[in-house]
């Protein structure tokens, strides 16, 4: 029993490193190709006051990208139903978000608070896998 749960810690541990692993990685990508995950500075034209303070405050600008790749990693690892709930939720927290406008402290609450919501979601798939 004693040793089913170290191998069962074992493996959580395992999967833990491995998902934070490729979301540094994805993250890498992301960070190499543009300012922000979710959407590219350049685009002065089509960006809301939201993103425009996002792409002006690099912690902002951080939280967007571990943000963008927490939600494109765990879609793809929940199931179709779970997934389609978590992309409405993500429509829900753009609106939210926008609504901060050009407020750096209410954007850091919504930002945090949406990466809890996914890194909840994330904790899940630790536990009981892909799918």
């Amino acid at each position: 029993m004693l040793i089913e749960h170290e191998l069962e810690k074992e493996h959580c541990q395992m999967m833990r490193l491995f998902l934070y692993s490729t979301m540094f990685f994805s993250g890498m990508f992301f960070v190499s190709n543009v300012h922000a995950a979710s959407f590219k500075c350049e685009n002065a034209q089509t960006q809301t006051q939201t993103e425009h303070t996002v792409c002006e405050h690099r912690v902002l600008n951080d939280a967007d990208v571990k943000m963008a790749t927490t939600y494109n990693i765990i879609r793809r690892l929940v199931p179709m139903g779970t997934r389609g709930a978590i992309q409405d939720q993500q429509v829900k927290w753009l609106q939210l978000r926008d609504q901060c406008r050009d407020n750096v402290s209410c954007l850091t609450d919504v930002y945090k608070m949406r990466q809890q919501k996914l890194d909840i979601y994330m904790e899940r798939v630790y536990k009981q896998g892909p799918f």
